[in-house]
């Protein structure tokens, strides 16, 4: 049985530390596109600043906050009152030991953080983030699992092969990227949906600032939509969650069908990079709450 889901991406400059226009933007949204229930924006969408090197470093600390501060208090009302699920692109979060995270969030219809993921992989040595400890799911309620990837992250293809896994039929890829291998992501994008037999939601920041190329891709790896370019726009797509668990069953273009690779009699398949393996019984991705 289907399971719409109108989502919107927006690709959009970022707004400078303490701009207090972000509520004004998220409705201009949903007054074009008044179906939709998931809103995304790009990575530090609201932490723009305009320093270089050490600068910036200090400015993106200056403008970090503890994940339970007053920016999430906000972005949880604006959630609540525009009865949307809202993932505001990624955010500076100020760890309790002082870190700096790169993390996204996404929150709920009834104003409640409903998630959040702190970016794994930093793009090193350019990027001054802490690393985050763990992959992400989050439960959107009648709107399916989604699953956290930022950026670099989609260069890393354990990130999205652990996000299937656990569960997640829509990976959103809130992307800043300002240099010329956006080309490469896109082509990244495809892969990990087509391997994954998930959608996969990469949208990146406007110029001038950022490349744009925003794009949406189905669980067989075919592209839903695209922002072609840096200019500002907005994705709005209705995906059917459903696809993902057709996909599975049926094989991508009717015939392949990864996820039912092993057997129950095949041998563990060990895996000396991860100091770990493939146990055939754990391989298919989880379901409800089994994760």
């Amino acid at each position: 049985m289907p399971r719409p889901l109108p989502i919107a991406l927006v690709q959009a400059p970022p707004r400078p530390v303490g701009d207090a226009g972000f509520a004004g933007e998220v409705e201009a949204v949903l007054r074009r596109f008044p179906a939709t229930r998931l809103a995304a924006f790009p990575e530090l969408h609201l932490c723009g600043v305009d320093g270089e090197g050490d600068e910036r470093t200090e400015q993106l600390r200056a403008a970090s906050q503890p994940l339970a501060g007053k920016r999430t208090e906000e972005l949880a009302e604006l959630a609540g009152d525009l009865g949307i699920w809202l993932a505001p692109g990624t955010v500076c979060e100020e760890g309790d030991q002082g870190e700096l995270f790169n993390t996204a969030l996404v929150f709920s219809p009834r104003g409640e953080l409903a998630g959040w993921y702190r970016k794994v992989f930093p793009w090193r040595p350019h990027e001054p983030y802490d690393p985050g400890d763990r992959f992400v799911v989050a439960d959107l309620a009648d709107a399916g699992r989604v699953g956290f990837s930022i950026c670099y992250d989609a260069w890393f293809p354990e990130v999205t092969r652990h996000l299937a896994w656990m569960g997640a039929e829509i990976v959103l890829n809130p992307v800043q990227t300002t240099t010329p291998d956006r080309a490469q992501e896109l082509v990244l994008a495809r892969a990990n949906a087509i391997v994954n037999q998930v959608f996969v939601a990469s949208v990146n920041t406007a110029g001038p600032f950022g490349m744009g190329d925003s794009l949406l891709v189905g669980p067989e790896g075919d592209v839903l939509g695209a922002l072609p370019g840096p200019r500002d726009g907005v994705l709005a797509h209705t995906i059917d969650l459903d696809e993902v668990a057709r996909v599975r069953r049926d094989g991508t273009a009717g015939t392949n069908r990864m996820w039912a690779q092993f057997t129950s009699a095949d041998a563990p398949l060990d895996l000396p990079l991860y100091q770990g393996r493939i146990d055939p019984d754990r391989w298919r991705p989880r379901e409800g709450d089994d994760r």
